[in-house]
C-alpha cells in the first residue's frame, strides 16, 4: 500500500512524534508500512508458477454450420498461491491470422501485462472467419494464443476447418495410444466412404472389431499432424481405388511447400482379423509410416493384399509388418527415411511385380531399405532388449525390382532358431549378397541400374535401355493369387518377348 494514500496513518505519527524517539519512530513506520500492505497485492515472479486452462485445444467444428464465422472461449486460471502477471498473451500467427482474440472487451492480436490473482481467472474469446466455400483454402487452419508468464511459455492449439469435407475429431482416449480417437466404424458395422467431398482425420480414426471401413474409387483421406488410421483387431479396410480414379491417403497441408514433405502424419495401423484388409489402387505417402500390419495371434484368419497401389515418402518405414500375411502384386514402395520394407517376425509374403527403390535425399540414409527378418529386437520400458522370433513361412519375391542408391540394399536376418524360407525369383537386385543358391534364387539380375525413367519427379517406369526388358518369368504371372496379366498402368505382359520387371511394363509412350 502506497503511504501517501494513508492520511490517517500520518496524522498518527505526526500528532505522537514529541513523544517518541526518532528509531522507535522509524521502526513503527516500517512495521505499520509492512502489515498495511496486502498479500494479494504482491506480483511473484517465481518461475514456477504457471497458469492453467479449461482446454489445451481449441477446436472450431462448426464452421459451416454458422455461414464461416465461429466464437469460442478459453478460460485462463491462476491457481498459485499468489498474484501473477502475464507478461504477454498474443496470437501465434500475428496479423496475418485468421483467429481473433477478445480480451477483456477488447479485440487485440497482443496484450501486455496482465495481472491475475491468487484463484482468479481470465476468459479469452477467439473467433474464426473462414469462408465456407473457400477451395483455395487449407483443409485446417490452425494457429495458437501463447502465454508468458514468469519466464514460462504455454500455449493452446486454435484448429478450425478451412474447407467443406467429413471431419473426424478425436475425443476418446485409451492408454498406449498417444492421440485421441474416435470411431469410424463401429462393431458390427459397414460404413462406406464416397467420393462428394475430402475425409480429414484429427487424432486416430479407429475401426472397431468386426467393423468395416469401405473407400470408394477417387476418396481424398488427409490426416492432421500425428494422426493416423487404426484397424483394431477383428476390423477391415477395403479401399477399392479404380487406374483412373486413385484412393489417396496423405497430410492435411496443401500448399505447394507440403506436396513432398514427409511425416506429415503418422500410419495405417492393422492388426489382425478374419476377413482381409484389402488396397486397390491407393497411393499412401508423406507420413511416418506407410502401413505397420501386426498380429499378436498366429492363427490369424487374414491377409493383407495390395494391390495397384503406391507407398511413398515415408519418413521411416514403407510397409512394416510383424509375423503377418501379405500378398502385393503392381506395387511400388519408395524413397523413405529408413526402409521400403521391413519384414520381421516371420509371417508369410508373396510379392509379384512390385518395385521397391529407394532414393531418398532428405537425410543422409545409411542403410539397406529391404529387410526380411524372422526376429525383431525392441526394448522395455526400462530399456532391456526383447527380442521376438516366429517363422518366415513364405518369403517370395517374383518379377521385382530391389534397387537404390546404396550399394546394400537387401538384408537377410536369419536368428537360425526359426523357419526363414525365402525366395528372389527372376527379380533385379542391388546387393552384394551371393545369387548362386538356386533354393533362394532364380534367374536374378544384380547390380545393372534398372534406368528407371525420371527418379527426380518419382517415375519409376522403366526405360528403353532398361535390363528389366522381358528379363520375368511368365509363371510368375500364371501362377499368381491375383490377376496381374496388366501392369498398375493397364498394359499387357504377354503381348510381347516376355514380362517386363517391377510394376511397369515398358511402353515407349508411357515414358
Amino acid at each position: 500500500m502506497n503511504p501517501y494514500l494513508c492520511p490517517n496513518f500520518f496524522l498518527m505519527v505526526r500528532n505522537h512524534s514529541n513523544l517518541v524517539p526518532n528509531s522507535i519512530l522509524a521502526l513503527v513506520l516500517v512495521i505499520l508500512l509492512l502489515a498495511s500492505c496486502r498479500k494479494d497485492d504482491i506480483i511473484s515472479t517465481e518461475p514456477s508458477y504457471k497458469l492453467e486452462f479449461s482446454n489445451d485445444t481449441i477446436i472450431f467444428d462448426t464452421v459451416f454450420t454458422t455461414i464461416g464465422s465461429t466464437t469460442q472461449f478459453l478460460q485462463v486460471y491462476n491457481r498459485n498461491k499468489e498474484r501473477i502477471k502475464i507478461s504477454q498473451i498474443y496470437l501465434a500467427g500475428g496479423t496475418n491470422s485468421q483467429f481473433q482474440l477478445n480480451i477483456d472487451g477488447s479485440a487485440v492480436v497482443s496484450i501486455h501485462d496482465v495481472e491475475l490473482a491468487s484463484g482468479d481467472s481470465l476468459f479469452i474469446f477467439v473467433k474464426v472467419t473462414v469462408d465456407p466455400t473457400g477451395s483455395d483454402s487449407p483443409l485446417i487452419i490452425s494457429d495458437s494464443v501463447v502465454f508468458e508468464t514468469n519466464g514460462n511459455i504455454q500455449d493452446i492449439d486454435l484448429v478450425a476447418w478451412g474447407q467443406d469435407a467429413h471431419f473426424f475429431v478425436g475425443t476418446e482416449t485409451i492408454e498406449g495410444l498417444s492421440y485421441p480417437y474416435t470411431i469410424v466404424a463401429g462393431e458390427g458395422e459397414s460404413v462406406t466412404w464416397e467420393d462428394d467431398k475430402p475425409y480429414v482425420i484429427y487424432g486416430w480414426a479407429v475401426i472397431d472389431s468386426t467393423g468395416i471401413l469401405n473407400i470408394g474409387p477417387g476418396v481424398n483421406i488427409h490426416f492432421h499432424q500425428n494422426s493416423g488410421l487404426w484397424v483394431y483387431r477383428g476390423g477391415s479396410i477395403r479401399v477399392y481405388g479404380e487406374q483412373d480414379s486413385l484412393v489417396t491417403f496423405q497430410g492435411d497441408r496443401l500448399e505447394q511447400e507440403y506436396e513432398e514433405l514427409p511425416g506429415q502424419w503418422d500410419r495405417i495401423w492393422i492388426n489382425e482379423g478374419s476377413v482381409n484388409n484389402e488396397f486397390n489402387y491407393a497411393v499412401i505417402k508423406n507420413g511416418f509410416i506407410g502401413i505397420q500390419a501386426e498380429t499378436t495371434n498366429s492363427d490369424m484368419g487374414n491377409t493383407l493384399v495390395i494391390n495397384n497401389t503406391v507407398i511413398e515418402n515415408m519418413s521411416l518405414w514403407g510397409l512394416f509388418t510383424i509375423a503377418y500375411r501379405v500378398v502385393s502384386t503392381n506395387s511400388v514402395y519408395i524413397n523413405c527415411a529408413e526402409k521400403t520394407l521391413f519384414i520381421s517376425v516371420g509371417g508369410s509374403y508373396d510379392f509379384r511385380h512390385c518395385t521397391f527403390a529407394n532414393y531418398w535425399t532428405n537425410t543422409v540414409r545409411l542403410d539397406p531399405s529391404f529387410i526380411i527378418s524372422n526376429n525383431l529386437t525392441l526394448t522395455d520400458a526400462d530399456g532391456n532388449p526383447i527380442q521376438y522370433t516366429g517363422d518366415l513361412q513364405k518369403g517370395y519375391f517374383g518379377n521385382c525390382i530391389i534397387y537404390g542408391s546404396n550399394q546394400e540394399e537387401i538384408i537377410l536376418s536369419d536368428d537360425d532358431q526359426s523357419l526363414f524360407n525365402y525366395h528372389f525369383d527372376h527379380c533385379l537386385l542391388r546387393t552384394e549378397l551371393t545369387t548362386s543358391n538356386i533354393q533362394f534364387f532364380t534367374d536374378c539380375i544384380k547390380n545393372a541400374f534398372p534406368e528407371f525413367v525420371n527418379i527426380d519427379s518419382n517415375n519409376y517406369r522403366i526405360d528403353t535401355l532398361s535390363p528389366a526388358i522381358d528379363a520375368g518369368s511368365p509363371e510368375v504371372i500364371t501362377t499368381s493369387l491375383i490377376e496381374i496379366i496388366n501392369d498398375q498402368d493397364g498394359n499387357s505382359r504377354i503381348s510381347d518377348n516376355g514380362p517386363d520387371l517391377g510394376a511397369f511394363e515398358f511402353v515407349p509412350q508411357k515414358r
